[in-house]
């Protein structure tokens, strides 16, 4: 039977990280935490399980999860944030793996909440994502953001987990916000250093494009006023990310 290591990054996660653990602590059979050095009860709470807690100067999102990887005792992986946790089916699902693992990584489904809902539309839902994989088969890539599990190989297999990540996303409208501005910024430097550009047209276009697409198209109208709220951040977050990326832009 095969043995699982759970890998997680921190950073400041005292509100989430005692259900993150608890959900893997009869799952995997080792817990590497990563911690980028913690101003609240983060370790504290950690010490309270049998983890492995390691202590890192932030890396950036991507290297600093292959630093996480590099930390795990075994190959098979399961990877969660410090605001995620394993749904009970989830749980089980991976449990069956052990005995029955035949691909180099699968995918699950993860369920946002938002503001103590749960979004079932949006653009929030199912939002696919490879978490439980094989570290000699995949590893993060991506550019500043938005950083993903890339198989090694095109030839690589992939199979479907029943159960959801659940991922307890942003508690307050405010939090939202200092989020949008963050990431926008990132985004924009992203781009910036890929010698992307930010004509008008995009400027205009693509927020009014990502509102109707993720109102609309993606049924975010059915998630009711959080649902909107998605929307109109979806929009500020690409109006931001292009004009912050002009302005770099211009500054060349």
């Amino acid at each position: 039977m095969l043995k699982l290591s759970g890998v997680i990054i921190t950073f400041n996660e005292e509100r989430n990280i005692e259900q993150c653990l608890a959900s893997l602590v009869n799952v995997v059979d080792e817990i590497i935490v990563v911690d980028s050095f913690s101003t609240d009860n983060t370790k504290t709470i950690c010490e309270r399980f049998n983890v492995k807690f390691i202590e890192q100067k932030f890396l950036g999102y991507i290297e600093q999860k292959n630093f996480a990887l590099s930390q795990a005792s075994y190959d098979h992986i399961v990877s969660l944030d410090g605001d995620e946790a394993l749904s009970e089916t989830l749980q089980q699902s991976i449990i069956d793996l052990k005995s029955n693992w035949k691909f180099d990584g699968y995918y699950t489904n993860r369920f946002n909440n938002f503001c103590g809902q749960w979004i079932k539309h949006s653009d929030w839902y199912p939002n696919k994502k490879l978490r439980v994989f094989d570290k000699r088969k995949a590893s993060w890539t991506g550019h500043k953001i938005h950083e993903t599990i890339s198989f090694n190989s095109n030839n690589s297999k992939s199979g479907h987990l029943k159960g959801d990540i659940l991922h307890y996303t942003y508690q307050t409208y405010s939090e939202f916000n200092l989020k949008t501005e963050y990431f926008s910024s990132l985004s924009a430097q992203s781009y910036f250093e890929l010698g992307k550009k930010a004509p008008i047209w995009k400027i205009i276009l693509n927020p009014t494009w990502a509102f109707f697409k993720t109102y609309f198209l993606r049924l975010g109208i059915l998630d009711g006023f959080n649902g909107y709220m998605i929307a109109v951040q979806t929009a500020n977050i690409t109006f931001l990310k292009y004009s912050k990326l002009r302005a770099l832009n211009n500054e060349k």
